[in-house]
């Protein structure tokens, strides 16, 4: 199965970088899926989507944070900031610091950098992935200039740190558990490994948006708020080490790479209970939505931090806790929600499950078609913004071959 190959039209011409790109991508091809059974051409088989969703970004023009300025926030125009998406003011002292309420949304706190962060993380990929499939320079060139707005021009470009995030009024101006949301750029930077080797890509953009990556990534790896949501024993620090190991992927740190597999082996598998749960997120108003959204990130942290030689999808402790149990502790159910033996969650319930990428990528690792056969059932573009924030990974035709070096 030569995806990149056989799908693209060569409407634009063929150099090195061109060449090198898809030849990459072609050479995973025959080991997408182990058995007959789990084969799937995803380029190929969700091609109405990506044509459809390609058509809808085409002509979205790109909107940064600079676009809304955050007036509560200690940074600048160009700091990301958001307010705490749980915390409410406190009946008993209206004017004084926020109090926490677990799983209930405070529509009146500033997410509008959020909603633009997330936004990008829509449109890049959905893009990318049509300029893939067809091989047509417009998706790729509208993809680069949301790049171009974000990284790189300086009028509008996000500084690299993530500061003044998930504030609380009253309480501090910033937190480490707010490095969550970048999550969203996970699959930007996926993207931008296709479109960087691109000749449609001028090599001075590509070299700046390498660089802002690589200087997020070490602000990520040594600053205090990104030591603290690294060492997160939950979600947070599932995030935190997806982040890191698809960002020191696309600009080749090693070093952090080898953290992250010794983070995933050491304590990302120790966040689950022997039968495949994971009890921290069970004890959450949002059980459901929060056990979904950890097995789907840890699954991705599986996918970059895999290597031909080493697993991680076959990494167990001696007690058989590994990504085999996980997967089929929570497969029965995505499948049929009604079983759902815990609480219900608080808020959104009813808008999950969605096309969990854990099933996607478990039918590969475990050969297991029907994994395959119920993600290919469920919803892939909720509309939900909770359920988006919560659903980071939407083009598994861009994970589904080895991206560009």
């Amino acid at each position: 199965m030569l995806y990149a190959l056989c799908t693209m039209k060569t409407t634009h011409p063929m150099n090195r970088r061109t060449f090198i790109a898809l030849s990459t991508a072609s050479t995973v091809g025959t080991k997408l899926f182990a058995a007959e059974p789990t084969r799937i051409d995803v380029l190929q088989w969700d091609k109405d989507r990506i044509l459809r969703n390609g058509a809808k970004y085409l002509n979205e023009k790109p909107v940064t944070i600079t676009a809304t300025k955050a007036e509560r926030s200690t940074g600048g125009l160009h700091d990301y900031f958001s307010e705490g998406d749980y915390w409410w003011p406190d009946p008993k002292n209206p004017n004084g610091p926020y109090i926490r309420r677990d799983g209930y949304s405070n529509p009146d706190n500033f997410v509008a950098h959020r909603d633009a962060l997330i936004r990008l993380s829509l449109i890049v990929p959905a893009l990318t992935v049509a300029w893939r499939l067809t091989g047509e320079a417009k998706y790729a060139n509208a993809a680069i200039a949301h790049l171009r707005a974000w990284f790189v021009t300086p009028e509008t470009r996000m500084n690299p740190n993530l500061e003044h995030a998930q504030a609380i009024h009253g309480v501090t101006p910033g937190r480490g558990i707010g490095i969550i949301d970048t999550l969203h750029l996970v699959e930007v930077a996926r993207a931008t490994s296709f479109l960087a080797v691109s000749p449609l890509m001028k090599e001075e953009d590509g070299a700046a948006v390498h660089k802002w990556f690589a200087d997020y990534l070490t602000w990520m790896a040594e600053s205090k708020n990104g030591m603290m949501e690294r060492d997160e024993k939950n979600n947070h620090g599932t995030c935190w080490t997806l982040q890191a190991a698809e960002f020191a992927r696309f600009t080749g740190n090693d070093k952090v790479t080898s953290l992250c597999r010794e983070l995933f082996q050491r304590r990302l598998i120790r966040q689950m209970a022997i039968d495949g749960s994971y009890p921290l997120e069970l004890a959450r108003t949002k059980p459901y939505s929060y056990s979904l959204f950890n097995l789907d990130v840890m699954s991705m942290t599986c996918e970059v931090l895999s290597t031909p030689l080493q697993s991680m999808w076959e990494y167990e402790l001696p007690d058989g806790r590994g990504m085999r149990a996980a997967v089929a502790f929570h497969y029965p159910f995505i499948k049929d929600k009604r079983k759902w033996p815990y609480k219900a969650d608080v808020e959104y319930f009813a808008d999950l499950p969605v096309r969990q990428p854990s099933l996607l990528f478990a039918a590969r690792a475990y050969t297991r078609p029907e994994y395959l056969a119920t993600w290919k059932t469920l919803n892939p573009d909720p509309t939900v913004p909770e359920i988006i924030r919560n659903f980071p990974i939407r083009q598994p035709a861009l994970w589904t071959v080895r991206p560009p070096a």
